[in-house]
């Protein structure tokens, strides 16, 4: 059981020192950031997991009304819970995570990192669930396959989706704008992500085996690229806050 926590949450402590030091100036203390990672890994999976399950039982008691007007089909509730409720649920649970640090975000790339420890809490404890399943139904080969693909999916964009929710709480905090738009684009692409992951499971019948491949190179390019993304972004507002602190000294002049 040791083996299967660490391997589950080794990757998105890496991951975290990793978004962390992307920033040079001003660098969140690493403590705090793990307040944030605890908070995702325990309490955002538990609000998530009711959530989705009163969600998905509102849905489900509803079905044959949905089927008279979409037709039955056998995909619509993986579609449902993949591309709408867990998105919708698991990104405002992650965002609760951030936003217990946003005293602490008086810089907008603050955001992205407080947004960034609570997705990878998140995703740790959600690699954990996985990952044990596959070992205790299909044996080690398969929890190493798992594990592998998920702290190179999954957690990168747990990671992504919710620094950009945390810009997005950063800039409300900082009064620079709504973090509504930030919280829509966090839920669009964890659904795209979502819809990636089922892609092979949704279209096996008429693609083949080749479905599962699609699918699979999706969801890891947009998470990769996701991820990069955000932390170039920490890259750039840390620098232009640099620059900023600089102009301000030199205008300030020599202390007497």
């Amino acid at each position: 059981m040791a083996v299967l926590v660490a391997v589950a949450f080794i990757p998105s402590v890496i991951y975290l020192v990793w978004i962390r030091n992307a920033e040079r100036f001003s660098r969140e203390p690493f403590g705090r950031l793990l307040v944030v990672f605890a908070y995702g890994a325990i309490v955002s999976v538990l609000i998530a997991i009711v959530f989705e399950l009163l969600l998905m039982g509102l849905f489900n008691r509803n079905l044959e009304r949905v089927y008279q007007f979409l037709g039955e089909n056998p995909t619509l509730e993986i579609l449902v819970l993949a591309c709408i409720v867990a998105p919708l649920v698991e990104e405002a649970s992650k965002g609760l995570g951030a936003r217990k640090a946003r005293r602490s975000m008086t810089e907008l790339e603050n955001g992205i990192v407080y947004g960034a420890a609570a997705g990878l809490g998140f995703a740790a404890t959600e690699n954990l669930m996985y990952e044990s399943m596959a070992y205790f139904s299909d044996g080690a080969q398969a929890w190493m396959a798992t594990a592998v693909l998920r702290s190179f999916s999954s957690a990168l964009l747990h990671a992504t989706a919710s620094s950009l929710l945390g810009l997005g709480i950063a800039r409300s905090v900082t009064g620079k704008g709504s973090w509504i738009p930030y919280y829509l684009g966090a839920v669009a692409i964890h659904a795209a992500f979502n819809f990636a992951a089922s892609f092979g499971t949704i279209y096996e019948d008429s693609l083949g085996e080749v479905a599962y491949t699609i699918g699979i190179a999706a969801a890891l390019m947009l998470a990769i690229v996701g991820i990069l993304t955000m932390r170039q972004k920490i890259r750039t507002l840390d620098n232009g806050h640099s620059r900023r602190v600089r102009r301000l000294r030199k205008r300030a002049g020599p202390r007497s």
